[in-house]
């Protein structure tokens, strides 16, 4: 399953039914869970560990040291989930010793060709990152979050599950849950009410959410009192609870 021509590492741990193509590297400390392949010229390069039915393509690299100037040397690792899908050139760092010493992803993610995740992100599951999208460090993304080609999240920045972020959008600031957010920097423009069809959500749901994206950001209310109306909306329409949730972890303020 291996092809002659890759190299890796002796202190690797490769499941037996891993799949690597010919010029592949995989380096030491690197783990990779049943069913995943590793495609030519692909490089996993230390202290990475990938669960099952992983497919990283050719050319992709996984596992690099974090682009941080004050980046020594230390021990630090990428922790990645099952079901995830790397394509050509995408690349993902490793954690820096400044926060948790690890990037870590979650499952069934797809990295399209030329996207970045920089050291220390924390991404979670479902997530879609289109061509050439990047992510600085110690950047959060929640579920289901869709980034659109060329787009890119400033470092610290948190996106919550359901976002949308348009393409060519540059986001400087916390992007809440369910909001599309546009332009540069990005601002919010809706409620990703789309893609919360698709995922079941029902036409109350959703109509509630638009009402709680109207409170937050139509209203011309100051952020607390904002907080306040939807801690009242979400008694009844658990829904809102993401909202109130995200703004209390902010860290950056909101995009406004």
């Amino acid at each position: 399953m291996i092809d002659a021509r890759a190299i890796v590492s002796p202190d690797a741990k490769l499941a037996a039914d891993v799949t690597v193509g010919p010029f592949a590297i995989i380096g030491p400390g690197v783990e990779i869970g049943p069913g995943s392949s590793v495609g030519a010229h692909a490089m996993i390069e230390r202290d990475t560990k990938l669960g099952a039915r992983n497919k990283v393509h050719q050319f992709a690299s996984l596992g690099s040291a974090p682009q941080d100037k004050s980046y020594k040397g230390e021990p630090t690792r990428l922790e990645i989930g099952d079901d995830n899908v790397f394509r050509e050139f995408c690349t993902v760092n490793r954690g820096t010793t400044k926060e948790h010493g690890v990037t870590r992803i979650g499952n069934q993610n797809l990295f399209m060709s030329y996207s970045h995740v920089a050291h220390d992100c924390v991404i979670g599951d479902k997530v879609v990152l289109a061509n050439l999208a990047t992510l600085g460090g110690h950047v959060h993304l929640g579920d289901w979050v869709i980034m659109g080609g060329f787009s890119g999240v400033h470092q610290f920045c948190k996106v919550g599950a359901h976002a949308f972020i348009a393409n060519n959008a540059a986001v400087t600031r916390d992007v809440p849950p369910y909001v599309m957010a546009v332009g540069q920097p990005a601002t919010p423009h809706s409620v990703n009410a789309e893609g919360l069809k698709r995922r079941g959500f029902t036409p109350e749901n959703i109509r509630n959410i638009r009402n709680a994206f109207r409170t937050l950001y139509r209203e011309d209310r100051r952020l607390a009192d904002a907080l306040e109306a939807l801690r009242q909306l979400a008694a009844a329409q658990p829904e809102i609870a993401p909202f109130i949730d995200f703004i209390a972890a902010s860290t950056r303020s909101l995009v406004r």
